[in-house]
């Protein structure tokens, strides 16, 4: 797999890409268009073009996948965003990392689905890509512990340290063995926080929305992202927290000027 295709978007791609092209002739990056996004609605490039275009390399963002002129037999696809129609999928070899242990948690949001379901292993998936979601046969797999207090952001950083190798070892291929779950996109009900809830629930939810998306509750009658959190014994601490319109900050601070 010495000269690829990647096709990638989020951040977790540009993790990906980046560690890809340490290793590889990566000849594009076929990418998802430019978005609005944050406050100002500003058209912002996505994660995997903006680590392409630093490191030189061609960018490809056709409306449809599609349209893209693909000059490469493999392509590693990483957290793109779109199907890839059956067309491109006769015509090339196209290797997906996913990063979940499928079957379980196909789908947009394998890391914050497993973090919220308290499961205390994940790992990473390379399959050749298949016309149904995240169902094709597996190439490669490894699994790795989450930890207490991991969020979302650490879990994917260890899957994109395994994504290369995996790629590499991806040669042979086996059907998914057993029951298949799904990792639906994350939504606005799941970012809140009901705190008559466990603690361990509270403290999974918030973490696994870490950091890229917050866990949202009413804390001293105010409305706040929360960022991190810990348990204590059956007790949940909060430790990060960013109120409306402001800027995130310790619990603690953002408590003493409540009260001063």
């Amino acid at each position: 797999m010495a000269r690829i295709g990647v096709a990638a978007t989020a951040a977790f791609g540009a993790d990906v890409l980046e560690r890809l092209a340490d290793r590889h002739d990566v000849a594009f990056l076929l990418s998802r268009p430019d978005r609005p996004a944050g406050r100002g609605r500003k058209t912002t490039p996505p994660p995997a073009k903006v680590v392409a275009e630093r490191l030189g390399i061609r960018v490809l963002q056709p409306g449809r996948p599609a349209e893209a002129d693909l000059d490469a037999e493999t392509i590693a696809l990483v957290a793109y965003g779109a199907l890839i129609p059956r067309e491109l999928l006769a015509r090339h070899h196209w290797l997906n990392v996913h990063p979940s242990l499928l079957p379980r948690w196909r789908g947009a949001a394998p890391v914050e689905r497993a973090i919220m379901a308290g499961d205390e292993e994940t790992g990473v998936t390379v399959i050749r890509l298949a016309e149904e979601l995240d169902a094709g046969p597996i190439g490669a797999q490894a699994a790795f512990a989450i930890r207490p207090d991991d969020d979302a952001g650490a879990v994917y950083a260890r899957a994109a340290e395994l994504a290369p190798d995996l790629l590499e070892a991806a040669t042979s291929f086996t059907p998914q063995q057993g029951e298949a779950t799904y990792a639906e996109k994350i939504g606005p009900a799941d970012r809140e926080l009901d705190w008559s809830r466990p603690a361990k629930e509270l403290h999974d939810r918030i973490r696994a929305l870490s950091p890229h998306i917050g866990a949202r509750g009413e804390v001293e009658g105010r409305r706040v992202i929360v960022w991190r959190s810990r348990l204590d014994g059956d007790r949940l601490e909060l430790l990060e927290v960013q109120p409306a319109g402001g800027k995130r900050m310790s619990y603690d601070a953002w408590l003493r000027g409540l009260r001063s």
